[in-house]
């Protein structure tokens, strides 16, 4: 019984890989066709600051071929993510409970968005103020010119350190609701947070202070916006819960009276 319970969820699990595979590969084609616009479109940031007449290069043979398509594939999974989320949700959902649903579901959805503003926020914020300060302090008759690769893999970074910032709150929530730790205690270690996000922008940002100010500054609001959120969630959640009154149980005595004999 258990076995063929295991083989039927693994049935299950191959059928929810293929069909995000499927959907993401259809989704590949049409970016395919527009991988030179889209990789354009992902350096705008850098040539809008570069001087006139600047320009990226490419160092390797094989690079103005595979980079467009690691941008078109990035593209694809971009936007085929809704879908994806919804297989990996209908796979999990029947093994939850019902509190444990209302939970996940919000929390799926918003990690997404959230996921999705921090990029976002580095494209048309950090990355042009990163690269504004980067070539104003470009020596005179320097030209700066990027390797179309090397400029992918710092997008890329970047990308993924402000997406992962902006899920701080789902991460204190998370924290909160499943009792690892109190608001009362996130709101003691707020300084320790303060100066680790300092660190943490230094160690994921180029070495200038416009970026590290720009991951920083939103991690630590963002800490802040958790614990109001889970402060609320909290409350809501103590406010569902009926009020358990203690149940009175009455011990009752029973008395057998026997009857009276008579004594001839």
């Amino acid at each position: 019984m258990l076995e063929g319970s295991f083989l039927s969820h693994l049935v299950e699990l191959r059928t929810r890989i293929i069909r995000a595979l499927a959907v993401l590969l259809l989704g590949f084609i049409p970016c395919a066709y527009y991988a030179r616009e889209l990789y354009t479109l992902l350096a705008q940031p850098l040539l809008e600051k570069l001087p006139q007449g600047g320009q990226m290069i490419a160092t390797d043979v094989a690079t103005p071929f595979f980079v467009p398509m690691k941008v078109a594939m990035m593209m694809a999974f971009v936007l085929t993510l809704p879908h994806t989320l919804y297989q990996i949700w209908a796979f999990v959902a029947p093994g939850l409970y019902m509190h444990e649903k209302r939970l996940a579901l919000p929390l799926v959805i918003g990690s997404s968005l959230l996921f999705f503003t921090g990029m976002a926020f580095a494209y048309f914020a950090a990355l042009p103020a990163v690269f504004e300060f980067i070539t104003y302090f470009a020596p005179e008759g320097v030209a700066v010119m990027t390797d179309i690769g090397k400029y992918l893999s710092f997008v890329l970074s970047m990308f993924l350190a402000f997406g992962v910032t902006f899920e701080v709150p789902v991460f204190v929530i998370v924290l909160v609701r499943t009792g690892a730790i109190t608001i009362a205690k996130l709101k003691e270690i707020r300084p320790y947070v303060i100066v680790g996000a300092f660190v943490i922008a230094a160690i994921f940002t180029p070495p200038d202070v416009i970026s590290q100010f720009m991951l920083a500054v939103p991690l630590c609001l963002l800490y802040e916006l958790g614990i109001i959120i889970a402060a609320l969630l909290m409350k809501d959640h103590s406010n569902d819960d009926p009020p358990q009154t203690p149940e009175k149980t009455t011990d009752t005595v029973s008395h057998h009276q026997e009857p009276p004999t008579h004594h001839p």
